[in-house]
């Protein structure tokens, strides 16, 4: 009689992080950076650059929406505030400060930084749709703050005049640069930050939050780090918007239009990936240039979009181009991988009766 077992060495089987996919990535990526970066010499008219700045600031805010939504579950509808204390942040620190243009952009996230900080203290006595609403609340209540400071314009708004002394197309150019930097900083941190213990514990504490707090996660730390993390994200693309236009008003900065444009982004590009905010940014950006002189149909249009996107690709389009995950230009869990290259070990053993 004859028996055989079958299963595979240890060899053949081996748990990966990065993938072809994510190599091949990373190279598109570096070139693609690079050739944006030396853009303004080559091919970028200063229209060009002013655009891409927008496109910039809004890969930063999907980014940083999606990393307080879609990786720690935390749906905040008033991350508009901290995008109108990044622009007025940028304006105090330069032009009443007397800070440099350049180094009030970090400064300003700092400002929103610790504005999310104290903050949080109160928003984290809320949960759910309540704390989806009482930061739409506290939003509100800033800016109201804000539009009685008269150093800061009051409610008519300010212009931002750090940047008077420089040459239209050398302030174009060096913002670009900036937004540039932004975006890769904001995606980098995002992608590191998922890939560590940290990144873990926020997974846990978006599915079930009893059950990560069992499993030793400090719950409240976790989401004052990332609410922290990405109000500060927010901050820097109010300072851009504001460098950009070299103007703020009240109405636009602390628009919850702002908050409506990132949730578009990550539900079009796909929540919980770091893809999907790349993605739907471009998608928003695109559809807003060519239907913005639509008038309402533009808003039509989009609510349309985002109906059909829920209804039948609820994983977003990054969702369909990865085939549901299966690939990952940013990978920031395991993977099992099998190698074709090993067979499966046999073992055999005769018996003769």
């Amino acid at each position: 009689m004859t028996t055989s077992a079958f299963g595979s060495s240890p060899a053949a089987v081996k748990v990966k992080r990065s993938t072809v996919a994510s190599y091949v990535g990373l190279a598109i990526a570096i070139v693609l950076v690079i050739a944006l970066a030396i853009g303004p010499f080559a091919f970028l008219t200063k229209g060009n650059q002013q655009n891409l700045v927008t496109l910039f600031t809004y890969i930063i805010m999907g980014t940083m929406w999606n990393l307080l939504a879609g990786y720690a579950g935390m749906v905040s509808i008033g991350q508009q505030a901290f995008i109108g204390i990044g622009a007025y942040g940028i304006v105090y620190a330069a032009d009443q400060l007397g800070v440099g243009p350049i180094a009030a952009i970090p400064v300003a996230m700092v400002i929103a930084g610790v504005v999310a900080y104290l903050v949080s203290f109160l928003a984290f006595r809320l949960s759910g749709g309540y704390f989806a609403i009482g930061t739409w609340v506290i939003a509100e209540v800033i800016k109201l703050m804000t539009t009685q400071i008269q150093i800061l314009g009051a409610g008519s708004g300010i212009s931002l005049t750090a940047f008077s002394g420089y040459k239209p197309a050398i302030r174009i150019a060096t913002v670009y640069w900036m937004a540039l930097a932004a975006m890769v900083l904001a995606i980098a941190v995002t992608y590191l930050l998922m890939r560590s213990r940290l990144g873990t514990g926020f997974t846990a504490l978006r599915d079930d939050p009893t059950a990560a707090a069992t499993l030793g996660v400090n719950v409240t730390r976790s989401k004052r780090i990332i609410w922290v993390a990405a109000a500060m994200g927010c901050g820097l693309a109010g300072a851009l918007l504001a460098a950009n236009t070299l103007r703020v008003q009240p109405d636009s900065v602390f628009s919850v239009q702002l908050t409506a444009t990132m949730l578009f982004i990550v539900v079009i590009g796909g929540i919980g990936t770091i893809e999907g905010p790349i993605l739907g940014a471009i998608v928003y950006f695109t559809l807003e240039h060519f239907l913005v002189d639509l008038g309402a149909w533009y808003l039509v249009i989009l609510g349309v979009v985002a109906i059909i996107m829920v209804l039948f690709l609820p994983q977003g389009l990054w969702g369909l181009i990865s085939g549901r995950g299966r690939i990952s230009l940013f990978p920031t869990g395991y993977r099992l991988m099998t190698n074709p290259a090993t067979p499966p070990t046999v073992a055999t053993q005769d018996n003769a009766v």
